[in-house]
């Protein structure tokens, strides 16, 4: 059986490691700072030929957008300047032969909590970053679900209200009211001695019992509730998997988001959906791209 090498391109860090095609680690994942584009690139293909990939490889390669997935090319992500029609697959296998795959990091880290999280099982479930932004990604039917354009599970431009907080470029949206970017907009001029918080900060107020801080988690979570009940009554999900912010955050989030859901959802479609967080913790990223190459060796 071929080696999958598994590689997390991010804008601040780059993760690759080895693993077998059943998502197991079998070195310890390698780290390093993403810089420029020739230097950055120069790492990955020095660490590939450490790993020692074999004659025939299986990449998975996992980057934020835009990218061009079904050629393999990493467009011009905002988050990487620089990387403008990067052929990254036909480089890879130029080099070390074997196949590879691209995907968008949202929908690749859907497919890691399916098929080794906290989605694990189920045959319907929808993934949300929940973090700086709010992407997405649909398992449906046992299928990644990419839609006709490949934006399918961008529910973060859902708007939720005619004004509000910034996100996906659009005032009011899912984005806007629930991601980290959002909660920081939501929480100016809000926290006593902290003008303009970060939503690390909204946290850590909140964890230290300012009252100002949890009624900002509690509206974030009114609106999470409401997105969250559209979502279940479109797709009805088994499970909805939530990112970084709900895993730290979510005893403020909780009762608003659950008292919104039993206003709004479909009283069947809700029994039947879990709402939980993320299962996969600091491994998310790597894992994701390991699930990529796991997931089109099916």
């Amino acid at each position: 059986m071929p080696d999958i090498i598994g590689i997390d391109i991010g804008g601040t860090k780059c993760t690759l490691a080895k693993a077998d095609m059943n998502g197991q680690i079998m070195s310890e994942p390698i780290q390093f700072a993403t810089t420029n584009v020739h230097a950055t690139l120069t790492e990955i293909y020095a660490i590939v030929d450490s790993l020692k990939p074999g004659d025939n490889p299986v990449f998975g390669i996992t980057c934020g957008g835009p990218l061009d997935s079904a050629k393999g090319i990493v467009l011009s992500p905002p988050n990487l300047p620089g990387w403008n029609h990067i052929e990254i697959v036909n480089e890879l296998t130029k080099r070390f032969g074997g196949t590879g795959y691209l995907m968008n990091d949202a929908n690749a880290c859907a497919l890691a909590e399916w098929q080794f999280g906290a989605g694990k099982g189920s045959r319907h479930m929808v993934y949300l970053t929940h973090g700086t932004g709010m992407g997405g990604g649909l398992i449906l039917n046992g299928q990644l679900y990419e839609g006709a354009s490949g934006d399918a599970g961008e529910v973060g431009h859902i708007r939720l209200a005619p004004k509000g907080p910034i996100g996906y470029g659009k005032a009011g949206s899912f984005e806007g009211f629930c991601s980290g970017g959002g909660i920081a907009q939501l929480a100016v001029n809000r926290l006593p001695g902290i003008p303009h918080p970060t939503a690390k900060d909204v946290a850590m107020a909140a964890a230290n019992g300012m009252p100002q801080a949890i009624n900002v988690l509690k509206e974030s979570g009114r609106y999470l509730g409401q997105a969250l009940a559209i979502i279940i009554d479109c797709f009805n999900p088994e499970v909805i998997v939530l990112g970084s912010i709900y895993t730290r955050s979510g005893q403020w989030l909780e009762a608003s988001m659950r008292e919104e859901l039993q206003k709004e959802a479909l009283p069947s479609a809700l029994a039947a959906c879990r709402i939980v967080p993320a299962g996969l913790g600091e491994s998310l990223g790597i894992m994701s791209a390991i699930a990529v190459a796991t997931y089109h060796q099916r």
